[in-house]
């Protein structure tokens, strides 16, 4: 079918953008290459059922294309993804977030999409939680600490009002927090890649905080599985998570690990503001509604990562 990916010159839609085109889709790719880059789709350049267009969620523009498009169902990736940026520019990460996102549904409603997915956060949009509600599941309230968390938050109810005011089909997969090749080793949300990157190197780790605050790690092709799952089936916010709590001293060591170095260089630094202490995401409803499970367990993640980023050269920096 024809598909739309917002988002697919990034570190997970590029992967997305891989596999919908080996599972026969035609693919279409609306990205501003702000944090995606021409590198991640090189292997799929000049394919027969690939197109991209460089520009901005926000801009009609970007819904021309998806007019001129017109895909049976959108894949919503693109989006500003730093918690810490979100502090410090709530309005750029609501124009990105919100706007883009209403731009972006706007346009498929009018066009006559059938579903839109949604790529959410559940490590952000159910705020701090309660170690007797862990693993999290899709019930529980919605309390998010960060405009990242909130912007996203919001997302999933616009496209929720839009599902029954429009007639699309939708879903919102709560992303754990996603790792894998092509993750950023400088990005925000990516620790697994920056420490990766870094003991690779050498280099000192930084921990903000005791390294005691645990996220759900979960690895991309089981992301990309979701997603592609998503397109047929499934409805409302779904969690994709392992259930599993994996805290940043774990990651470290793991990745120490996997690198053979025992005892990584690193420090300490101040935890930072409007981060959850602990998060673990419940599948048991993507098991239900999408009939997907993960499959990478995370210690054989990290070492496919390590293993990846030994054969190519690691960046600067």
């Amino acid at each position: 079918m024809r598909v739309l990916i917002t988002g697919g010159a990034g570190f997970i839609g590029s992967h997305l953008t891989e596999a919908a085109l080996a599972a026969g889709h035609d693919v279409r790719v609306i990205d501003d290459f702000s944090t995606g880059t021409e590198e991640n789709l090189a292997g799929i350049r000049g394919h027969a059922r690939f197109a991209l267009d460089r520009c901005d969620i926000t801009t009609p523009e970007a819904a021309d294309v998806l007019a001129a498009a017109c895909p049976e169902v959108v894949l919503h990736l693109a989006a500003q993804a730093s918690v810490q940026s979100s502090l410090c520019s709530p309005l750029h990460d609501a124009r990105t977030n919100v706007l883009g996102t209403l731009n972006i549904l706007d346009a498929a409603a009018r066009c006559g999409t059938r579903k839109v997915v949604f790529a959410s956060s559940g490590g952000t949009v159910y705020g701090q939680a309660r170690e007797t509600d862990l693993p999290l599941t899709e019930r529980l309230p919605k309390a998010p600490e960060s405009f990242y968390g909130l912007s996203k938050h919001a997302g999933q109810e616009y496209l929720r009002l839009y599902s029954r005011l429009k007639g699309i089909e939708h879903a919102s997969l709560a992303l754990g927090n996603v790792y894998g090749p092509r993750q950023d080793p400088h990005g925000e949300a990516g620790v697994v890649g920056i420490f990766t990157h870094r003991v690779l190197r050498g280099q000192t780790c930084t921990i903000n905080g005791d390294g005691e605050t645990t996220r759900d790690y979960v690895f991309v092709t089981d992301v990309v599985d979701a997603f592609l799952r998503a397109i047929d089936r499934g409805e409302g916010m779904i969690n994709i998570g392992t259930g599993a709590e994996t805290s940043v001293n774990d990651v470290l060591r793991a990745v120490g690990r996997a690198a053979s170095v025992p005892d990584p260089a690193h420090r300490h630094d101040p935890a930072r503001p409007g981060e959850v202490r602990r998060i673990s995401l419940s599948p048991r409803r993507a098991r239900r509604e999408l009939d997907w499970t993960p499959e990478v367990p995370f210690a054989t993640g990290i070492a496919h990562l390590v293993a990846h980023l030994r054969q190519q050269p690691l960046p600067a920096g």
